[in-house]
This record gives C-alpha cells, sequence and structure tokens, in this order.
C-alpha cells in the first residue's frame, strides 16, 4: 500500500517569493510531510568537461551557474542582505551540497529551500519536505525510513519512506532541532552512507538525494548543551543560508507590501488596495517579530474585513537603524498625498491625525483607533497627548465625584 506522501502531486507553480516567505501557496501534506513533484521550467546546461585546464565558462558547472544568474522573479529585496542572500543561494544550487537554512520563524526557511530545487539540477524531481516537529515521535522512524509489512501494530502494509520516495530529488527536513535525539545517529547514516534500512528490514537501499534543512533554534547551544549530535551538525551545515529577518530588510518592506498586495487583489478578485504615505511609513517603523509570514496577514486582512491595516501596539520599540529606500522600491508603490501637509514635524501631524480621527468617528475613540491602525490603549495615550485638555477635564470631573 502506498503512503500519502509517496503519491505525485505536481504543483505547476513553485512558491510565489522565495524571500516573500510564500504567502498561500498549496502543497499536498500529511502528517507533516509535503511532496512537490516534477515541475518547473528550469533545466541544467551541459556540455563541456570539469577539468581546471579548461576556462570556467566551458565547464557544466560554470554553464549551470551562468544559467541560474537570470533574473529570478521570485527573489524580492535590494537590501544588502537580500543581495547577499541571493548570491549565496544560487551558488549552493548549484554546487548540490547538503545546505543548512537558518532563521527566524516566518522567514521564509521552506521558500529558500523551493528556490534551491528549482534552480539545481534536480529541479525535474521531487522535492519532499519533512516537518520534523509535527511528526509524532512514534512513527517519525517509519515515514523518514520506511518500513516492511507487519513490522509494528499498524503496518498493514510496506512504505518506502521519504528518502526513498524523494529518489534523484530534495529532502526538506523543516525544524531539524525538533528532531529525536535517538533518531539522529540514523540520519548521520543515511548522509555518509547514502542509505536508508526500513524499519522491520534487515536489507540497506541506496539513495540519491540531497538533504536540505531548516531550524529557527541555535543549534550550537544546541550542541553544546547535548541536545543535538555535534557530528551531525557539522555535515549538515556543509553550506548555511541564513535568512534575515524583515527588521533587517527595512528598505525592501514597500517590495513585499507591493507583492503581497498585489497578489491578494488577484486572490480576492478585487481592486489591489493601494497604502499611502503613512502606512508605508509605519509598515518600515514595525518590527515584524512575525517576519514575511506576519506582513502577508496583514495584508491578507485588509482584503478579507475591507478594513485599514492594523498592527500590533509597537511604539515602546525603537525604530531600526534608518536605511536608505532604493528608487526601485520608490516606484513600486504609489505614495500618494491627497494635500499638501500642514505642518512637517512629525509630533504635531502625529496630534492632528489623532484629532481628526476622532472627529471623523464623533469622537468614538475604538473606531478612531481602527483609522490610525492603533491598539485600542495606544490611542487613549495618544489622545491624552494631543488633547490634555480632555484629560484634564476627565480628572477634574472623577475627583468632584469623589467628595
Amino acid at each position: 500500500m502506498e503512503s500519502d506522501f509517496e503519491r505525485k502531486n505536481v504543483d505547476s507553480s513553485v512558491a510565489s517569493a522565495a524571500v516573500t516567505g510564500g504567502a498561500d501557496e498549496p502543497h499536498s501534506s500529511t502528517n507533516g510531510v509535503h511532496r512537490n513533484g516534477e515541475t518547473n521550467g528550469y533545466s541544467s546546461a551541459g556540455g563541456g568537461q570539469r577539468n581546471g585546464s579548461k576556462q570556467e565558462g566551458g565547464s557544466p558547472f560554470a554553464a549551470r551557474l551562468r544559467d541560474r544568474n537570470r533574473g529570478w522573479e521570485r527573489l524580492v529585496g535590494e537590501s544588502p542582505a537580500a543581495v547577499t542572500l541571493e548570491a549565496t543561494l544560487r551558488r549552493a544550487a548549484v554546487v548540490e551540497s547538503t545546505v543548512l537554512i537558518t532563521g527566524e520563524t516566518g522567514c521564509g526557511k521552506e521558500e529558500i529551500a523551493r528556490a534551491l530545487h528549482a534552480l539545481g539540477g534536480r529541479s525535474a524531481k521531487p522535492f519532499v519536505a519533512v516537518n520534523c516537529g509535527a511528526m509524532a515521535a512514534t512513527l517519525i522512524e517509519s515515514q523518514l525510513f520506511g518500513h516492511e509489512k507487519g513490522s509494528f501494530t499498524g503496518a498493514v502494509g510496506p512504505s518506502r519512506g521519504v528518502f526513498r520516495a524523494a529518489e534523484g530529488g530534495i529532502v526538506f527536513l523543516d525544524e531539524i532541532g525538533e528532531m529525536p535525539l535517538d533518531l539522529q545517529p540514523r540520519l548521520l547514516r543515511v548522509l555518509q552512507q547514502r542509505e536508508v534500512t526500513p524499519v522491520g528490514s534487515t536489507d540497506s537501499f541506496q539513495v540519491d538525494v540531497q538533504v536540505i534543512a531548516a531550524t529557527n533554534r541555535d543549534l550550537t547551544a544546541e550542541v553544546r548543551e547535548g541536545k543535538f549530535r555535534e557530528d551531525l551538525y557539522y555535515r549538515l551545515n556543509t553550506i548555511e543560508l541564513a535568512v534575515p529577518p524583515l527588521r533587517d530588510r527595512v528598505a525592501d518592506i514597500p517590495l513585499f507590501v507591493d507583492h503581497f498586495r498585489l497578489h491578494f487583489a488577484e486572490k480576492f478578485g478585487v481592486a489591489p488596495w493601494q497604502p499611502d504615505a503613512s502606512t508605508i511609513a509605519r509598515f518600515m517603523r514595525y518590527r515584524w517579530p512575525g517576519n514575511v509570514r506576519q506582513l502577508s496577514q496583514v495584508i491578507e486582512r485588509v482584503y478579507a474585513l475591507d478594513a485599514p491595516p492594523s498592527l500590533p501596539d509597537d511604539d515602546d520599540v525603537p525604530a531600526p537603524e534608518s536605511q536608505d529606500l532604493p528608487a526601485a522600491a520608490i516606484a513600486a508603490l504609489p505614495l500618494v498625498v491627497d494635500n499638501p501637509l500642514p505642518v512637517v514635524n512629525l509630533e504635531e501631524l502625529r496630534k492632528l491625525a489623532v484629532r481628526q480621527a476622532l472627529s471623523m468617528t464623533d469622537g468614538h475613540k475604538g473606531k478612531a483607533a481602527q483609522l490610525l491602525g492603533v491598539h485600542l490603549n495606544t490611542m487613549t495615550r495618544l489622545v491624552e497627548e494631543a488633547m490634555p485638555e480632555m484629560s484634564s477635564r476627565r480628572t477634574k470631573r472623577r475627583k468632584a465625584s469623589l467628595k
């Protein structure tokens, strides 16, 4: 009997943005295992011999690298961090070594793995993603390495396992830091010997796969604490791709906003939302603890709820270091100001915005907070700062009531 993850699921559209976090992309899944079939239009270039005496331009390695250096529309970003990541990603896709992708939750680690698959020589072969943290501890061994019929209760038929199902392609081990310590030696053997032994079998099977792992943990600290094997860590970390958090890519935020506003406009079948200059500025000030995934969800809610974007209270968090906004980012969004600003002092502008929001909502602080995109508690403080006379009157009434 063939397991769910061994069924071929052709997905003709790879993720929407390799560094955008790939919001709203469908992939088949079963118990933490995802499979992509033989898709995408990228092919390997061949010809020549890989020989140091030859010119680099004549080697298949150089030809593939040159082929991959064409425009890659899924990579969003012009910040130094994004440019560095893209250059390393392209090189890693060509050499097909084991790759460890590190970064915070929501920064797009799986989409980086899918970009490596699409750009590399294994693009026509399966991409099988495994969430090590989502798989049951009692079943993870059989799901990864396969099992024989009757090898345990419920094993009504044989299973090839993830590594054999991905033959010729890529196995992506997400949340590798969650893998049980007792299973790590078996994974190490797969990486070293390129063979797997199914549960309940004495036979080993050779496998040809590239392994890409990802984690949001500090694996060096896990090694020191005895929670992760040191030899496995160094075997996985042949090439490390560190995905920067969104707060370190402030100059790219307008590009992400433009990407997602058009993406969700198409999804919901409506006209694209047009953010104004103040919204973009607020997005660039916010720290985005959930990274690109959080940004995509904020913009999706704009369409789903037909309401202005709302961010959690972030006034107490220092603004990120200023970065020059690239010309392409400025041109990407319609930063429209209908009327000249009455003042240019930011503090005064904030007070004016609070007063105008209250005026437009007939003094309703909750609705005014929604207009300004702030939490109600923040709105209360803003009102006290912008209209201290109201706070003074309220204090006097409170004192009078106590007499």
